[in-house]
């Protein structure tokens, strides 16, 4: 499995996927109208062969308006993993009791959303593409970013390491994802625990900052973190040495290696 994609929820679409772009030079690639069956509006951006997205609830008594709401305003929304065959998952979560709650099954496209109240509090989705695509290339292509993407296009440097997710039993949720993935959550130096994935982590944390379970950060790999770190502070959004805050969730920026070629 693959860490593919991770979604943001905002009050307001403009002002997180501005300071997103801003901050960690990136533009938008695609606004998939399709998220209007759920009652909201969307922006894509492409970062390395991995993707940001924001999404903005525009009608009453949507699933992220009710999001915003419990954990008390912006923030991490989603973690979106890329597989090989997305509906064999769907089976497997199914009969250990997960429940899907949205779907597709098209020829170049499946996925499933499963239901947060049985992924810890966390909107969980598994991916999958064409089968003759390999899944695990940096540039293989990926339908939610629209028509227009393509991974040879040079879009935002970088690349995303890592998600963390918080819980008030960081241990439980560290175990209930281990099964569902069918990985096992190893140590780490630091404390707590991480399930491993082919290009990524996902982080078991505690919850220390009043808005209890949820997607709390996401590590980066940027070019020029100190040049994120500037900009952050240039718009007023809280910011340290390879720690900015956008969209109420932390993005812990690391150096990426320098990229190396010749003729």
């Amino acid at each position: 499995m693959r860490l593919r994609q991770i979604a943001l929820v905002a009050a307001e679409l403009s002002m997180v996927e501005e300071a997103l772009c801003d901050v960690l030079g990136l533009e938008v690639c695609y606004r998939d109208p399709a998220v209007g069956r759920w009652g909201l509006v969307n922006a894509l951006m492409p970062l390395g062969g991995s993707f940001l997205e924001v999404v903005a609830p525009v009608a009453p008594d949507t699933s992220a308006g009710r999001y915003l709401a419990r954990r008390g305003g912006d923030g991490g929304y989603m973690v979106i993993l890329q597989c090989a065959d997305a509906p064999a998952w769907r089976r497997r979560l199914e009969a250990m009791g997960v429940r899907a709650v949205a779907t597709a099954d098209r020829a170049e496209y499946r996925y499933t959303h499963f239901h947060p109240a049985d992924t810890g509090g966390i909107l969980l989705s598994i991916d999958s593409v064409a089968a003759d695509a390999d899944w695990r290339a940096e540039d293989c292509p990926w339908p939610p970013a629209g028509p227009g993407w393509t991974g040879d296009r040079g879009w935002g440097a970088g690349a995303l390491l890592a998600a963390e997710l918080q819980s008030p039993d960081p241990a439980a949720m560290a175990a209930l994802w281990s099964r569902l993935l069918d990985r096992p959550a190893v140590p780490r130096p630091e404390g707590g625990s991480e399930i491993r994935l082919e290009n990524a982590a996902l982080r078991f944390v505690a919850a220390k900052d009043g808005r209890g379970r949820g997607l709390g950060a996401i590590d980066l790999a940027l070019p020029d973190p100190a040049r994120a770190v500037r900009a952050a502070r240039a718009r007023g959004l809280p910011a340290q040495d390879g720690l900015v805050e956008v969209g109420g969730l932390r993005l812990i920026l690391h150096q990426a290696p320098a990229r190396t070629g010749g003729a």
